[in-house]
């Protein structure tokens, strides 16, 4: 296994963002460890949950619900890459070799290259992304203040951050067209089946029209007025009936 030095301007960068610890009111240190701890993964959870009640009616459902589905994969997916990472590069955490750091999270053990949190929450964040613009920044987001969390605790290096974020980042665009290919036609699957119709739920197509004619209104809606009632017609000429 190898090591990985740490240069002074990273240590600066460290000490700097661990520093602000010391000049904050303690339930702010108390809840920005909260929130990069647990607040900001169960966040990203949620965005995933609302990304699949926001795609699910698409028109291309089943691949959208595919694409969501592979953002809880990817984060998945990377955080089990990271494990041979890790252990090949074998970082300890900075507060083993620097005790002086304000450490905030206790009970971390395992190396610190890279960092779970920080892959992960990328990982979600391409993924959404590529489903959904909006969930997609919002994540992103989410993710940078996950970085950010990570080395205001004092449990990872910068390095340990944007490491982490390149994994994750990888993970979800490589192995996209796979995990799509794979996902898509069982959401499409899935959805036909009585039991996990409300998987994928793509709209119904339009009545088609017939020789350039609008096409016709739905039953119950009626014609002109909305009322719902047949539009009487004229009598033909020479009917025969009173006009």
């Amino acid at each position: 296994m190898v090591g990985l030095d740490n240069p002074d301007v990273e240590l600066d960068i460290l000490y700097e963002i661990n520093g602000l610890a010391g000049r904050l009111p303690e339930w702010v240190r108390s809840f920005v460890s909260f929130v990069g701890e647990y607040g900001i993964p169960v966040g990203l959870v949620v965005l995933v949950g609302i990304g699949w009640l926001l795609v699910r009616r698409r028109p291309d459902a089943p691949a959208a619900v595919a694409g969501v589905l592979w953002a809880g994969g990817a984060a998945a997916v990377a955080r089990l890459v990271n494990i041979p990472i890790s252990e090949f590069v074998a970082r300890p955490r900075p507060f083993v070799d620097h005790p002086d750091l304000d450490v905030l999270v206790e009970g971390k053990h395992g190396w610190s290259f890279v960092s779970d949190h920080a892959s992960a929450a990328m990982a979600i964040a391409v993924a959404l992304f590529l489903v959904h613009r909006v969930l997609g920044l919002i994540a992103f987001a989410l993710a940078l203040t996950q970085g950010f969390a990570r080395v205001f605790v004092a449990v990872h290096y910068p390095t340990d951050v944007v490491g982490g974020f390149a994994l994750g980042m990888a993970v979800a665009l490589l192995l996209a067209p796979l995990a799509m290919a794979a996902l898509t036609p069982l959401v499409r699957l899935l959805s036909n089946t009585r039991g996990l119709g409300w998987l994928a739920v793509a709209p119904a197509p339009a009545v088609a029209s017939v020789a350039g004619q609008p096409a016709a209104p739905a039953a119950g809606t009626g014609g002109a007025g909305g009322t719902g009632r047949p539009e009487p017609h004229p009598a033909p000429s020479g009917s025969g009936l009173a006009a």
